[in-house]
């Protein structure tokens, strides 16, 4: 088990390979299709700061935050998948989901020093491991608007690093 803490380092991000299982704490950020593209936007316009929100050395988790708790989207999808090369160029190291991602975004990945990690969808426990939350952004998107999170040892998998994928065959 790899320990990280929020916000990583390059040489924390260039260590990972596919395979490693890593406990994460500290900050998070979270977003899925509504907010993603708002929050790329804001950072190419330079607006990011004047929001509070740093993603240098940022983990991006694919999930909304309901009641219920926090448990990850498919990050396949074409709004989120196509948020990782722009958030990673922002400062994003950790991109957090599930599911297969293409090649393509693999290789873009690799180009900006970030990784894919998966996370099981297992709400009920990432809920007991998130100590605060708070609303940074979009709060007209209820469930999809950004969060700050502060999380305890959530563990994932990192799923691409380095230019390969889990999902490779």
């Amino acid at each position: 088990m790899i320990e990280l803490t929020t916000p990583f380092s390059e040489e924390a991000i260039r260590e990972l390979k596919v395979g490693d299982v890593v406990s994460i704490s500290g900050y998070i950020y979270t977003g899925r299709d509504a907010v993603l593209p708002k929050i790329i936007k804001a950072g190419e316009e330079g607006r990011l700061a004047e929001m509070g929100i740093d993603l240098q050395g940022a983990v991006i988790f694919h999930t909304a935050v309901s009641p219920a708790g926090v448990g990850p989207t498919s990050s396949n999808k074409v709004e989120i998948e196509s948020s990782f090369e722009p958030l990673s160029k922002l400062g994003v190291k950790m991109h957090l989901g599930k599911g297969a991602i293409s090649k393509e975004t693999v290789k873009k990945l690799a180009e900006n020093n970030a990784v894919f990690a998966v996370i099981p969808p297992v709400t009920a426990l990432l809920e007991s491991q998130t100590v605060e939350r708070e609303v940074v952004a979009y709060p007209e998107l209820g469930m999809e608007a950004m969060n700050r999170l502060k999380v305890v040892k959530y563990q994932a998998i990192i799923g691409a690093a380095k230019g390969r994928s889990i999902y490779d065959k």
